[in-house]
């Protein structure tokens, strides 16, 4: 296995749009068909009660994709795991153009496979 993961947070975002399910499933539908990855089932949501946000669950056949949104906050945390991988989506553009993010701050994290018994 050789992959990436992105943790991305992004902040000072207007709180509508953090709360607003067809602003993240587009947000959703465009990074897994941007990246080419594959979902497994349906895409899960819950929507909390005011002033709440939102968490999403997308089962990858890669891996996962997953948001939480914190409206009071004006944030978004990000997580995308790919066991495969994959080029950088602009998460800075992107994110200021579907919730018009202030600041996006993006880790990478690259997964070597490293076999069993071997000297790291």
């Amino acid at each position: 296995m050789a992959g990436v993961e992105w943790i991305v947070e992004a902040h000072g975002c207007p709180s509508g749009g953090l709360r607003d399910l067809a602003v993240l499933r587009a947000l959703f539908l465009a990074l897994i068909r941007d990246l080419g990855l594959h979902t497994v089932g349906e895409i899960l949501w819950h929507q909390f009660p005011a002033p709440g946000g939102i968490t999403g669950l997308a089962l990858l056949s890669e891996s996962h994709l997953t948001c939480h949104t914190f409206p009071e906050h004006g944030s978004i945390c990000l997580n995308l795991f790919s066991c495969r991988p994959r080029p950088r989506w602009d998460f800075e553009t992107r994110l200021r153009d579907y919730l018009g993010a202030e600041h996006v701050s993006v880790r990478d994290v690259t997964r070597d496979y490293i076999p069993v018994g071997t000297a790291v």
